[in-house]
């Protein structure tokens, strides 16, 4: 079966998951379940598993909470993965914008979920936001696309200033919806006053997919005057760093020392853009984007069920600190290795250097966080889903990266309209 086929029975089972967990909860969780391993046929093989695995963890935790809106929690959760799925082979510019409002529209009931009863004041800031984002994504995306039909490759008749207007746009809509700096106040709020749950989902799954649909859009569009635009992303991204790793350096509660994290690791991604315009060299920057939105998603899983089941096993914490901080040969280094080098070759020097400092600030307080949610060992399901965080990030030093990682590059680069 076509990917189109395969994505449209998983959104059926999915659906039918959701309306039989209106009387069984459970139903909802083994729906989502089947709809994400059908998914798997959409996209390519490595990609997915990484995905299926996020997702599956995500659906894990989501047992903990209340039986709030029974088990269509599990539906949405499988429909966020679904589209993080089929967003890396679709050529449509149409699906990778539906795929971009199908992963952001689940979020907003998934930020409101608290034992007791919806989180009203929280998910008002956090929609406020994420709606102004997906419009100035919508809108710098088909700017882009008008300036690049009339003048393809080059800066012809005015349309370079309304390329320039779409990149900037989309790139400021895109910073919005991940909490890159300084478009980020909504984060340290967001991720302090939610609930730890639906928050770990918000801090992984759904940070994949504007990245993607950001990369699909750009690269193929790319032109003369790209290379200058890219600086503005790569400031955005210094500016992110530094203000993640010191709010985080400096914040003492454990969810908004997370959030600011997020902001920093968001800043170490979008720093991968600089390379939109080389060709040659964009597939490392694909792969270490990738590789560094795995570890950010399965670290800050371990890290926020942590802190809902007030602590987890200790060498676990440090293990998910360790990627965090890039130490060798954990997944949060292969991301930053590939993302480092992928900036050398772009000569972007400065930017190589910002991201080295800001791993070394990360390190204290990486380590005071693991210091302070690592407890002995308990048999729950907090240890349970930080134990399959911990093997996601071991994944790397069981089979060497470039041996594997880089088999199915070629298939995820030809779907951003880059030939290898």
């Amino acid at each position: 079966m076509t990917a189109v086929t395969l994505a449209l029975v998983a959104l059926v089972i999915l659906v039918l998951g959701a309306v039989g967990s209106f009387k069984f909860r459970p139903l909802g969780f083994l729906g989502a379940l089947i709809a994400i391993l059908i998914g798997l046929g959409t996209c390519p093989l490595y990609y997915g598993i990484f995905i299926f695995a996020i997702a599956l963890v995500n659906l894990l935790s989501l047992t903990a909470l209340q039986d709030i809106i029974k088990g269509v929690d599990y539906s949405l959760v499988g429909l966020m993965a679904l589209a993080t799925m089929y967003i890396f082979t679709t050529h449509d510019f149409a699906m990778v914008l539906v795929a971009l409002v199908l992963v952001s529209v689940p979020t907003y009931i998934l930020v409101m979920l608290r034992a007791g009863k919806a989180n009203i004041e929280v998910g008002i800031k956090y929609i406020t936001f994420m709606v102004l984002a997906t419009v100035m994504f919508l809108i710098g995306a088909v700017i882009l696309l008008y300036a690049h039909a009339h003048a393809p490759g080059a800066a012809a008749d005015g349309f370079g200033f309304i390329y320039a207007v779409g990149y900037v746009m989309l790139v400021l809509g895109l910073s919005l919806e991940v909490g890159v700096a300084p478009l980020h106040e909504w984060v340290p709020d967001v991720f302090t006053a939610g609930d730890p749950i639906p928050i770990s989902i918000i801090a992984s799954l759904a940070k994949v997919v504007p990245f993607v649909a950001a990369l699909w859009i750009l690269i193929p569009i790319s032109n003369a005057i790209t290379p200058s635009l890219v600086l503005f992303t790569a400031v955005l991204a210094a500016i992110s760093m530094f203000t993640g790793n010191i709010g985080a350096l400096t914040a003492r509660e454990p969810a908004r020392v997370l959030a600011y994290s997020t902001v920093a690791n968001m800043g170490y991604v979008l720093s991968c853009f600089v390379v939109i315009a080389n060709h040659e060299y964009v597939y490392f920057a694909i792969a270490g984007g990738l590789l560094m939105l795995f570890a950010n998603a399965v670290g800050k899983i371990g890290f926020f069920n942590a802190i809902k089941g007030e602590g987890a096993y200790s060498p676990f914490m440090y293990i998910l600190a360790f990627s965090f901080i890039g130490v060798p040969p954990l997944m949060g280094f292969w991301g930053k290795l590939y993302i480092l080098f992928s900036m050398a070759k772009m000569e972007y020097f400065w930017l190589v250097a910002i991201m080295v400092i800001n791993s070394a600030i990360s390190i204290p307080y990486y380590i005071r966080l693991a210091g302070e949610l690592g407890v002995s060992w308990r048999m729950n399901l907090v240890n349970l889903i930080c134990l399959i965080a911990v093997i996601i990030t071991l994944v790397t030093v069981l089979f060497v990266p470039v041996d594997w990682f880089f088999k199915n590059i070629a298939l995820v680069a030809n779907s951003l309209g880059v030939v290898i």
